[in-house]
């Protein structure tokens, strides 16, 4: 009689690993505004580095109500995922050392520059894909934000690249109503990948669309783009509603869908409204 056929072991899944594993604190992330964590999270062998949230650590905000930013960085996430483009890090909602919270993977970033950066160009957050130019037109490469003061009575303008990555990222903050899209919350990963985090306000009903990717405004979208949208706007009419109902709001799922369906509907990057700053404070 012959042995049993051994089925070899299932991997980890890094959202397994995130939901299940044991988290560790290694410290405090100090510069941010809110209570976040970096730990260490293990789980069936897997391991890796993480950032924990704890709801009990959110400060309140006048516009949003207290202690949902946790569940708003979580259907960010989804709604990344549903684009298809993977734009935000593996996010999840649990408990851990400090209370309910949010968990995302760490994201480390490639060591040296980016070749975007050159000697007449002062970087402004972002790694090379943000900057400050003495100069009126943004140059090859790059698209127009506006003016910013530099000091001294003086300005300069502020770019960001023209670069597929951001201009992904751009189409899902209109999406998700990001009100803090700064310089900071880019992180440019190896093999090319770009993440955005920090995405606990959004989704709220009134448009709040704070960003320094406004390069595109008024831009016809690109068909990638278009095919996102419409993967969107299937998927909240489904799975991905449901799943955000779980997250947000009934009132502010059905905003989302009514971004989606105005994004679609226009055919074009949105512009800013005039009715809230159209760039985060501070912008890095």
């Amino acid at each position: 009689m012959s042995a049993p056929e051994r089925i070899p072991p299932r991997s980890v899944t890094t959202a397994e690993l995130l939901a299940e594993g044991e988290l560790t604190v290694r410290g405090r992330i100090r510069e941010a505004s809110n209570a976040v964590l970096l730990c260490d999270v293990s789980y069936q062998g897997r391991e890796a580095s993480c950032v924990y949230k704890p709801v009990a650590g959110e400060r309140p905000l006048w516009d949003f109500p207290d202690g949902t930013l946790a569940q708003r960085e979580v259907a960010a996430y989804e709604v990344s995922e549903a684009t298809g483009w993977g734009l935000v890090p593996a996010t999840v909602l649990r408990d851990g050392p400090y209370g309910q919270g949010m968990c995302q993977l760490w994201i480390e970033l490639p060591q040296g520059g980016d070749d975007r950066d050159d000697d007449d160009r002062d970087d402004e957050g972002g790694a090379g894909l943000l900057a400050l130019v003495d100069a009126e037109e943004p140059g090859d490469g790059w698209k127009a934000v506006g003016r910013a003061e530099v000091g001294e009575g003086r300005t300069a303008l502020l770019v960001h690249a023209d670069d597929d990555r951001l201009r992904r990222l751009a189409v899902l903050d209109a999406v998700i109503n990001n009100a803090d899209r700064k310089g900071g919350h880019l992180l440019p990963a190896a093999g090319g990948r770009l993440y955005g985090i920090d995405h606990g306000v959004t989704f709220n009903v009134e448009n709040k669309l704070r960003t320094l990717l406004w390069g595109w405004a008024g831009e016809k979208l690109t068909p990638e783009a278009v095919e996102a949208l419409e993967r969107l706007r299937d998927g909240l009419a489904g799975p991905l509603g449901a799943r955000l109902g779980e997250l947000i709001t009934g009132a502010e799922v059905d905003a989302t869908r009514a971004r989606v369906d105005g994004l679609l509907a226009s055919g074009r990057h949105p512009e800013p409204s005039g009715e809230w700053p159209a760039i985060p404070w501070p912008p890095v």
